[in-house]
């Protein structure tokens, strides 16, 4: 019953608010509005669920003593942030924006950095140039890892100009490609979860 309850809304709140994005009515922005009010509770719950599971999974894997002092560390950083904002504020020169900017940034950057470094190794293993398709991607990136660093300027200054036309014009038609690809599957996708034909959501295949 509880799975039936769960399609027939799923397909009705659908159905209204694909309708509404064709229709320029009051009622429709209305319902828009309200919908988008709605969400940002839902979001508050689904919030607070994840900061319990969050809690649950780290308590758990406390008990393996190498995983303890990650797990410490992220459980401090996971309460003292929200204590830090909600005393002295998001402001500037507070003890929350210390911590952003000493902290937090940091570790983004690392990560972002070693992220770059695993696709930077992926990519040089993924380009031998053993037929024209391979010749042409691997001169074209070059070609742009030279435009954004000052040796590109250096060697030739023509460079930034054929790394702008490479992104502006082949670049940019594989990207809506792919981009109208994304849509076609999103749509798809979507139409079967609203008419009820894809039912994993619902925690099974049936």
């Amino acid at each position: 019953m509880s799975r039936t309850i769960a399609l027939i809304a799923c397909f009705v709140f659908g159905m209204i608010m694909f309708g509404q994005y064709f229709s320029d009515h009051e009622i429709a922005h209305q319902i828009n509005q309200t919908v988008l009010e709605y969400w940002q509770i839902i979001f508050a719950f689904t919030l607070l669920i994840g900061v319990i599971s969050y809690l649950k999974n780290s308590i758990k894997d406390m008990r393996k003593p190498e995983n303890r002092p990650y797990r410490l560390v992220s459980l401090a950083g996971l309460f003292i942030m929200p204590i830090f904002a909600i005393i002295w504020g998001i402001k500037a020169d507070t003890p929350f924006m210390w911590m952003f900017e000493n902290v937090q940034a940091p570790m983004q950057a690392t990560v972002f950095s070693l992220l770059a470094f695993f696709v930077a190794s992926a990519s040089f293993r993924g380009f031998r140039a053993r037929s024209l398709p391979a010749i042409i991607l691997l001169s074209s990136a070059a070609l742009i890892l030279l435009s954004r660093s000052a040796l590109g300027g250096i060697l030739w200054d023509q460079i930034p100009e054929f790394a702008d036309w490479i992104r502006k014009y082949p670049s940019m038609s594989a990207r809506r490609a792919i981009l109208i690809g994304i849509g076609l599957g999103s749509l798809t996708t979507s139409l079967r979860v609203i008419l009820g034909i894809e039912r994993t959501w619902l925690g099974g295949s049936k």
